[in-house]
């Protein structure tokens, strides 16, 4: 049987800038109420970026919402502008790379149908704030007790 992911020793191998730009990122969808947020180490894996950091919204424009704060809390907070921003007009995948990192804002219908945690499933994952996800965890709850 093959260990679980979680049994797997991994070793982050980021920068520390882009670990630094993923906490920022992350807060920042957070407050936005983005879904499963999650980052990975991608640095062993692609030349162009240490990571990648993920997460879903309700609707394109929660969608926008937490770009927007990404991209303000970056700016104001670590003085960074995406390099690139692809997928804004759509407003159902938006990736916003920074160099250091990448950020994907996806809708939660694109999130499931591109998967792309599975292609990076055995990336190690960067470390993220218990909290990050706390208000996921909240809406779960309140839907399990209707």
């Amino acid at each position: 049987m093959k260990p679980r992911r979680e049994e797997y020793n991994y070793t982050v191998t980021a920068s520390d800038r882009a670990a630094q730009l993923v906490q920022i990122a992350a807060e920042a969808a957070a407050e936005k109420l983005a879904e499963n947020i999650i980052a990975y180490d991608v640095s062993d894996q692609l030349v162009i970026t240490d990571a990648f950091l993920l997460c879903s919204a309700a609707n394109d424009r929660q969608v926008r919402a937490i770009v927007d704060e990404v991209e303000k809390r970056l700016r104001d907070d670590a003085g960074v502008k995406p390099t690139r921003r692809e997928g804004e007009r759509e407003g159902r995948w938006v990736l916003l790379d920074y160099s250091d990192i990448i950020v994907h804002v996806q809708h939660e219908e694109d999130r499931v149908y591109y998967a792309l945690e599975r292609l990076w499933k055995d990336c190690p994952a960067v470390p993220l704030p218990d909290d990050i996800n706390a208000h996921s965890a909240q809406r779960v709850r309140a839907g399990e007790g209707q």
